[in-house]
């Protein structure tokens, strides 16, 4: 599932340059930024299959937590962001569905 985004961005000639989230997660501000522009809500961007996500309990934290407290979990552990999200600073799709990226990338 990782390679279909590269995959489809190849061959629908759609230029990318691939950043490492797990290794260089966004920062707090970024992460912001990405969920103001992307309209979905801040659960959207939590990998809630991720092992991270279900051994720190964030599933119960975010019955109570503000969008500032899960903003700062989020970057804090790139583990925790699911993958892959793409963005031209307008734009933003969190996830592979090719549906989605047929209608936000397919110029």
């Amino acid at each position: 599932m990782l390679n279909m985004p590269k995959k489809w961005l190849k061959e629908n000639e759609v230029a990318f340059e691939p950043v490492h989230i797990v290794d260089n997660p966004p920062t707090k501000e970024e992460l912001k930024d990405l969920v103001q522009k992307s309209g979905l809500e801040i659960k959207k961007f939590f990998n809630t299959s991720g092992k991270k996500y279900r051994e720190s309990g964030i599933k119960e934290k975010m019955k109570t937590a503000s969008e500032d407290e899960l903003l700062e979990l989020l970057a804090s552990e790139g583990m925790l962001i699911k993958r892959p999200i793409a963005t031209d600073g307008n734009h933003v799709t969190v996830g592979f569905k090719e549906e989605q990226y047929e209608n936000t990338w397919k110029k």
